[in-house]
């Protein structure tokens, strides 16, 4: 029993095969290649605060362990998610007693996102005053999480999604080294590269479960259909508020904007997938409906409005088609921005502009003293004019200039609209041009 309680415990294969070294980290070789930035920064010999920015299973956690390696100070490691400024304060004072024996700490802060503004400021005097060199892990991006004053005093390096190959090579590094009785074909080392979607943490992960599941059946060579069967289906990686969310909302808009339907379906179904909220989605694509297309397809304000009425109706996934229908319509509608920006333009300068009166004749006149006053007097009621258009009356304030701000396009239903508004315009003209418009 003793030997039974004595004996430590097997760590999980994504913490035994953690780089050790520099070389032995797989990915990032936009950080850590010949003279590339963190490669340099290690090779200086001089360590500094930095902020190590990037999606789950990436290295954030292994290159600050490798950095208090390298450069042989004490480590101490807080979560944002579990601790306070009271584990602040100890760190710091466990930092001191470092420094009196004569060793250097360096703080990593994982998820440091999560620290409230009054921790992260807590950590600033000691950052300031070499105390300690910090290093934060966040998956959200610093410039919106990370206070100014924190964020001046660190360098910021962006890691990114493992690719395909680097995954392979890292699942073939943990099959050599701990797993050599373990034959997986390449259908399935493609599907597990899939399903890892960039995390190297998640490969090594599925590759465990699925070692522990293989040994349970006794199978001697892993296949697609075994690695379907042993292993729940999970989604890919979406991060619901962070970057990754609004990247790929706006990778859809701008599919639409760029009238590319299976784009735009790709898009779209990236974020289904990932769970995203298809009602969130669904007002998106109402949004772009208005500022995107506009009046150039009137029709595709309606088909917006109809998908998001019948996902109401239906819910999902059954409704998740009439928001498919409606991206494929607004990706091949013509577009304009015309009335968008028109209307952009028009608070802008009603922002900045004075208070102008309305024009008498276009006040209203509910009183008797109001009607003496020229309320309302001169008015021209367009239904009594020819083309029901009162040619040549001013509708702004007195000494505004015409704007122009809507400028409809050549593009559909705008084209009309352009036409009319020539019209309009030269009945104007021929009113200034009578003889006795003066």
């Amino acid at each position: 029993m003793a030997d039974l309680f004595s004996q430590a415990p097997t760590p999980p294969l994504a913490e035994a095969l953690r780089p050790t070294t520099l070389d032995q980290v797989v990915g990032q070789s936009h950080l850590l290649g010949p003279g590339k930035p963190l490669r340099l920064a290690f090779e200086s010999g001089k360590p500094h605060s930095m902020v190590f920015w990037g999606p789950p299973g990436v290295g954030k956690t292994t290159l600050a362990r490798l950095t208090a390696k390298a450069f042989d100070f004490e480590f101490i490691a807080l979560s944002a998610v579990f601790s306070g400024v009271k584990d602040i304060r100890a760190a710091m004072e466990q930092a001191e007693q470092n420094l009196a024996r004569g060793a250097k700490t360096i703080l990593f802060v994982d998820e440091i996102h999560r620290f409230n503004k009054s921790q992260q400021d807590g950590l600033l005097p000691f950052v300031e005053s070499g105390l300690v060199v910090l290093i934060g892990a966040t998956t959200e991006n610093p410039s919106f999480e990370l206070n100014s004053a924190l964020l001046s005093r660190a360098q910021v390096y962006v890691l990114q999604s493992l690719k395909d190959e680097e995954l392979e090579q890292l699942l073939h590094r943990a099959l050599a080294q701990h797993l050599p009785d373990l034959q997986i074909d390449a259908a399935a080392i493609r599907a597990l590269v899939s399903s890892a979607d960039g995390d190297a943490r998640r490969l090594l992960n599925l590759l465990e479960q699925m070692a522990t599941a293989a040994q349970a059946a006794g199978c001697s060579m892993v296949d697609a259909a075994f690695l379907e069967q042993a292993l729940s289906p999970g989604a890919r990686r979406f991060d619901k508020g962070g970057d990754h969310f609004y990247d790929q909302i706006s990778a859809l808009h701008k599919s639409v904007r760029g009238s590319h339907p299976d784009a735009a379906l790709y898009w779209l179904c990236r974020m289904l997938d990932g769970g995203a909220d298809a009602r969130y989605l669904m007002r998106r694509v109402v949004r772009m409906a208005w500022e995107d297309i506009g009046l150039a397809d009137p029709r595709a304000l309606q088909i917006a409005g109809d998908a998001a009425t019948t996902f109401e109706r239906l819910g999902s996934p059954e409704g998740e088609l009439a928001i498919a229908e409606a991206v494929v319509y607004l990706a091949l509608a013509p577009k304009s921005n015309a009335a968008y920006m028109a209307y952009n333009a028009a608070r802008a300068f009603v922002a900045k502009d004075k208070s102008r009166e309305v024009p008498v004749h276009l006040r209203n006149a509910p009183t008797q003293l109001m009607k003496e006053l020229g309320h309302g007097r001169a008015y021209r009621y367009a239904h009594d004019e020819p083309q029901a258009y009162a040619a040549g009356e001013n509708y702004l304030p007195e000494g505004m200039p015409e704007p122009g701000w809507y400028q409809p396009t050549g593009r559909g239903l705008e084209a009309k609209i352009a036409e009319k508004m020539a019209f309009l315009r030269r009945l104007d003209e021929q009113v200034k041009d009578a003889p006795d418009s003066a």
